[in-house]
């Protein structure tokens, strides 16, 4: 999992959901406070695969086109071996699992 820049901070377009949950944080002013954010969001989504933070740079963010959310997994050569829709919405998790298991041999 990559963390990139925030889609929807207190210094921007923030969202009524985010409000009501107390997702409240402001677009990243540094590495180190991007790093900080990931893992809080880690901690606070008990997200348990490793979670690479994106430099200040955005260009993991702009290159996949994070923007909602995308699945990507990356093979053990470096390359694309599957792109998901945009999600959540298009989100497909039977594809994403046989995806999975034809390159790593893992089930979801």
């Amino acid at each position: 999992m990559v963390y990139v820049q925030e889609a929807h901070p207190t210094d921007g377009r923030q969202t009524d959901s985010n409000v009501e949950l107390g997702i409240l944080f402001r677009q990243h002013q540094s590495f180190e406070e991007r790093d900080e954010v990931a893992a809080t969001c880690t901690l606070d989504l008990h997200i348990e695969v490793p979670v690479l933070v994106e430099e200040m740079d955005n260009n993991v963010d702009e290159a996949y086109g994070a923007a909602p959310e995308r699945l990507y997994l990356i093979d053990a050569d470096g390359k694309v071996a599957y792109h998901g829709g945009a999600g959540p919405h298009f989100f497909d998790l039977d594809e994403w699992e046989e995806a999975l298991q034809a390159c790593v041999g893992v089930t979801a």
